[in-house]
């Protein structure tokens, strides 16, 4: 994997695409991630590099290593600022499943392309769409409107690392969310072939307003959930 020479330091963007897959249940808790010669020869990187690397994800919780015995993933969850309650993401990496993403398509569009952009952005946006899958079988279909504040964030990350973990290395943290959900039978053409399912097909619809620390707008999503394949769960911890 290529990783950008232009941003942070090598061993941290390594730290946030590992912890991603763990996060995502590529590795799974009690397994090891792939060794240091491998993760050198996959990130094109030093062994100093992965070592750090390893470091930062061991004092965070996320393995521990052992002389002999690889490093071991040990923590699957992460701690969110905003919420103590779980990631949906997490409550299904906890019940064995793998989930995968892939970047469909992004571009700056004006409002003249999208009015949603005219009525939140103004006149320009980023519009981002991505696919997650869930053990290899299409499952969600994101579509992200983002402030032109992060025109030139490095969107090939987005296969690899979290959207709002990509925006806080352009200086954007997000301070507040609100998730608006309903059930929509109307999903646009593109959507329903992403997700291989047919016309009509009721589709739980999830619509996020994400606000940075100001209570500035950042971010707008509309989320598709083929609920068929997997109902949207929410864990509650006391």
């Amino acid at each position: 994997m290529k990783l950008s020479r232009n941003k942070k330091p090598l061993y941290a963007q390594i730290t946030n695409i590992l912890k991603d897959r763990i996060l995502h249940g590529v590795y799974s808790v009690g397994t090891n991630i792939p060794s240091e010669p491998l993760l050198e020869q996959e990130f094109q990187v030093s062994k100093i590099t992965v070592r750090n690397a390893i470091k930062v994800l061991a004092q965070e919780g996320y393995v521990e290593t052992g002389s002999g015995k690889g490093t071991k993933v040990i923590r699957n969850t992460s701690s969110s600022k905003l919420s103590k309650l779980k990631r949906f993401t997490e409550v299904l990496v906890e019940e064995g499943y793998r989930i995968g993403k892939q970047l469909l398509h992004a571009e700056v569009v004006s409002n003249e392309e999208e009015s949603i952009a005219l009525r939140l952005f103004g006149e320009r946006c980023l519009r981002i769409e991505r696919l997650y899958d869930l053990n290899n079988e299409p499952y969600i279909h994101f579509t992200h409107f983002l402030t032109s504040r992060v025109a030139g964030m490095e969107l090939s990350d987005l296969s690899a690392q979290s959207l709002y973990g990509l925006l806080e290395e352009q200086g954007v943290t997000i301070g507040k969310y609100r998730d608006e959900f309903s059930v929509s039978a109307s999903a646009p053409p593109s959507i329903l072939k992403a997700l291989g399912i047919g016309e009509g097909t009721p589709l739980l619809k999830r619509s996020r307003y994400a606000y940075d620390e100001n209570g500035e707008l950042v971010e707008y999503s509309e989320g598709f959930y083929h609920t068929e394949r997997h109902r949207y769960v929410v864990n509650y911890d006391a």
